[in-house]
């Protein structure tokens, strides 16, 4: 009598079977998941970015900020910056085609560049959501599935992985007195070589690997999970490419032009600050190894969820040009105005996909629309 009555009321008074009450749970509870789902991948990443910017402006004064890019301040020099971040674009757009051509997605070089201008103009509204549209975009200009493109991404930012960790190593042979520092002189330097000595992390890992292998063995009979599996092997297809395609050296070389920008885009601004020219200087090898600690700090800042790297990579900017005693409002400036150019680059290069999408789009449809 009770459940009747339950579910008289969960359907506005009218009698409905006895699983009634229960569909409309479940068509409620997948609705949550509907809306909730995006608004996690929004708000986490704006959140990071709010609270890491908050947390710049409370060691760094916003008014002596502004008061040190008023003096003496070489603006030119982000012109360079600009060019080297628009350029190594433009290499992992071509980086990127060698892959899809490895796996039988022969893309336009212009199309794959405005794949990638967009992609990074919409990481600025919300962190990931570039890598979905520029991998649905491709996916629907060269008609093919969707899987299998994602796949040629996941290679490609496994890629920027291994590159991440090659400097990782550089870093610590030729700077390791550099690294020392920041271990020593900061509590978040000091817990990562904790986290990382901790065997009980491993151990915790190597439980959840093992986990995860054993709850796909036991699903693998299951209908979503025969699902999953072919999107696995459309994402492994994409993925081996790197160890079968043709033109492994090209890719080797546009990977090492790639990096080489990302690293050139901070050097080159060295100069154009008074507080930050002496790391030009003999002593710290003409800016090299300055140069090489700040792109591995704000390389792995961007592990950390935010729109555009807005926050972390702020702060993975201090922390690196505060190891050469640069104080926080200088350093906090400094990686202000080099972020906002590098945004506006995005920005611009984003306004010209969009407009080269709009033009396409219309003349693709005009060519369709012919009998």
């Amino acid at each position: 009598m009770t459940t009747d009555n339950t579910n008289i009321a969960a359907n506005g008074g009218k009698s409905c079977p006895a699983g009634g009450a229960h569909e409309i749970e479940h068509r409620v509870w997948a609705d949550m998941k509907r809306w909730l789902s995006p608004a996690l991948r929004f708000v986490v990443p704006i959140g990071c970015s709010v609270a890491l910017v908050w947390w710049l402006f409370s060691k760094a004064n916003f008014h002596d900020m502004v008061q040190v890019l008023h003096h003496n301040v070489q603006y030119g020099y982000l012109l360079l910056l600009m060019f080297f971040n628009g350029m190594s674009y433009v290499f992992r757009a071509r980086r990127w085609g060698l892959q899809l051509d490895g796996v039988g997605v022969h893309v336009p070089f212009t199309t794959l560049c405005v794949s990638i201008f967009g992609a990074y103009a919409l990481n600025l509204l919300m962190s990931g959501v570039g890598e979905a549209w520029r991998c649905i975009f491709i996916s629907r200009r060269s008609g093919v599935s969707l899987s299998r493109v994602v796949g040629t991404d996941v290679g490609d930012r496994s890629s920027d992985g291994v590159c991440v960790i090659f400097l990782l190593l550089l870093t610590l042979l030729v700077a390791h007195k550099d690294i020392d520092l920041f271990i020593q002189h900061y509590a978040i330097g000091r817990d990562v070589v904790k986290f990382a000595d901790n065997p009980w992390m491993w151990a915790c890992v190597a439980l959840g690997v093992s986990l995860l292998f054993w709850l796909v063995h036991i699903f693998r009979n299951y209908k979503f999970m025969k699902k999953v599996d072919g999107c696995a092997h459309d994402i492994w297809v994409g993925f081996k490419v790197i160890f079968t395609m043709p033109h492994k050296w090209l890719y080797f070389w546009l990977t090492i032009g790639i990096w080489g920008c990302y690293y050139l885009q901070n050097w080159v601004c060295f100069p154009g600050f008074p507080f930050t020219k002496f790391l030009m200087g003999a002593d710290y090898c003409y800016g090299l190894l300055p140069g090489l600690v700040a792109c591995l700090f704000v390389s792995m800042s961007m592990a950390i969820p935010s729109s555009g790297g807005l926050g972390p990579w702020n702060l993975a900017m201090m922390f690196a040009l505060s190891l050469y005693g640069i104080g926080q409002t200088e350093a906090a400036a400094f990686a202000m105005l080099l972020w906002a150019a590098q945004a506006l680059i995005q920005v611009l290069l984003g306004i010209f996909s969009l407009i080269y999408i709009m033009i396409t789009d219309k003349k693709r449809k005009c060519a369709t629309a012919k009998p």
